[in-house]
This record gives structure tokens, C-alpha cells and sequence, in this order.
């Protein structure tokens, strides 16, 4: 018996993944979590400003505040994964949510005279200056996240969270204060690390992909991913291997 015929591949077509993800509903609960934190960040702002942050109960406020929106921007990434639940919207709206976030945070103590402004420079700088390099090089790979980035980001909204605290008005807790110029200094130093670290994949990846483009000239693209260690993927990574480490960077 002659096998039925099976329909022709169709060269660039797009893998399953990606049909599968044309599928998923934008509105979705990854998604909706990632605009709650975006919508959160004008919140806490008033809160925290309020009254130049002299008003103890809007403080308080500003830190539960920062805390629901600092949870959700673990949550959203984990149901995206678990769920099958990620996006092209999801992709742009989370890092953007998560930068509107933490600059808004920064720039407001700094604003009140309780964080030292070089600091929020650096950091805010490095924030950016990392998303342009993903840009760069994203047409030969993934600079994919590291454990480093995401010890940097705890850091960051642990001190900052201390920092809203108005500790000041409860007796017997004004030391914390030092606690958290500690957690921000060892966050600062994993920033500016991690930032390094970044470049370094950046440009390996760069040379690696443009060693592959001379030995495998006329085959197509390479997509090369970097592991959180900066080491290259083997050169035989597919394009949909490359989608998903996209994924897992962006969520």
C-alpha cells in the first residue's frame, strides 16, 4: 500500500511553537499581571511622594504597594512558562513594566534625599544600556538572563522596599536603614558585575556568530544562544531553540 502523501514542508515556515503561540488569547493571566504592574508604578509614586514621604501611613502604603507589583513580576513569568502562555506583547510589556517599576523606585527616593542620586544613575544606566545590547545583537542570538540578573533584581527591590519602609516613626527600627544602604551597595556591585558580564556575552556572541556565518556561508542563519556561564550554544541550535531562550530572557 502506497503511504499517503504528506504535505510539502514549507522552507521558513513557522515551527509548531510558534503557531501554537499565534494561539494563545493576548488577554491572558501572565498578561494581565504584567499591565496590573505597570499601572501600579503612577500608584506608588503618590504614594511615596506624598507629602515629600513625611506621612508614615503613606509610606506604608507605598510599600505594600511595591510589594504586590514586585510579586507580580514573578508570577507572570512563571504562569507564562508553566502555562504556555507567552507572547509577543508579554515580551515587550514585562521588561518595560519591570524598568518603569524599579526607575520609578530609584528615582523617587532619590527625589526625597534618600538614596544617593550617582546610584540611581549607575543603575538606571546599566538597566538600559543592557536592553539597547540585546537589541544589537539580536540578529545573531539570545544573550539569555543570568543568575546574576536575577540575584541583582532581588537585591534591588529588597533594599528598595526597606528603604519605603517608614522606619523612622516606629521606635527601635531606624537601624534597618543600614541594612538596607548594605543590600543596595551589594546590589549595586552585582549591577555593575552582571553588566560586565553581559558585554562580555555580547561580544562572543557577535564573534561566534560571525565565525559560523563565514564556515557555513549559504546554509542560512545560525542562531546562537549564550548560556547564563556566557558559554556558546553548540552551532546546530535551531531557530526554534533560539524563540524559546528568547522566552525564557524576556519572561
Amino acid at each position: 500500500m502506497t503511504a499517503p502523501a504528506q504535505p510539502p514542508a514549507v522552507a521558513g515556515g513557522p515551527p509548531d511553537r510558534e503557531v501554537e503561540r499565534a494561539a494563545v488569547p493576548l488577554w491572558n493571566i501572565a498578561n494581565i499581571l504584567t499591565l496590573v504592574r505597570l499601572a501600579l508604578v503612577p500608584v506608588f509614586a503618590v504614594l511615596l511622594l506624598h507629602a515629600d514621604g513625611r506621612e508614615t501611613w503613606w509610606r506604608l502604603a507605598a510599600a505594600v504597594v511595591f510589594m504586590i507589583a514586585s510579586f507580580t513580576d514573578r508570577l507572570d513569568g512563571q504562569l507564562a512558562r508553566e502555562r504556555g502562555l507567552i507572547t509577543d506583547f508579554g515580551k515587550i510589556a514585562d521588561p518595560i513594566a519591570d524598568k518603569a517599576l524599579m526607575g520609578t523606585a530609584l528615582g523617587a527616593l532619590s527625589a526625597l534625599g534618600m538614596l544617593w542620586w550617582w546610584v540611581t544613575v549607575v543603575i538606571l544606566v546599566r538597566e538600559f544600556g543592557i536592553t539597547l545590547l540585546r537589541f544589537w545583537v539580536i540578529k545573531y542570538g539570545v544573550i539569555a538572563a543570568s543568575r546574576g540578573g536575577k540575584l541583582k533584581t532581588l537585591l534591588q527591590a529588597l533594599a528598595i522596599w526597606i528603604y519605603v519602609l517608614p522606619l523612622g516613626a516606629v521606635p527601635g527600627l531606624a537601624w534597618l536603614t543600614w541594612v538596607s544602604t548594605v543590600i543596595m551597595a551589594a546590589a549595586l556591585a552585582v549591577t555593575v558585575v552582571t553588566g560586565g558580564d553581559y558585554v562580555r556575552q555580547a561580544i562572543r556572541l557577535r564573534r561566534s556568530a560571525g565565525t559560523g556565518a563565514g564556515a557555513g556561508a549559504g546554509h542560512g542563519s545560525v542562531t546562537v544562544e549564550l548560556s547564563a556561564q556566557g558559554e556558546p550554544a553548540p552551532s546546530g541550535a535551531s531557530d526554534a531553540d533560539g524563540a524559546e531562550a528568547a522566552e525564557r530572557a524576556a519572561k
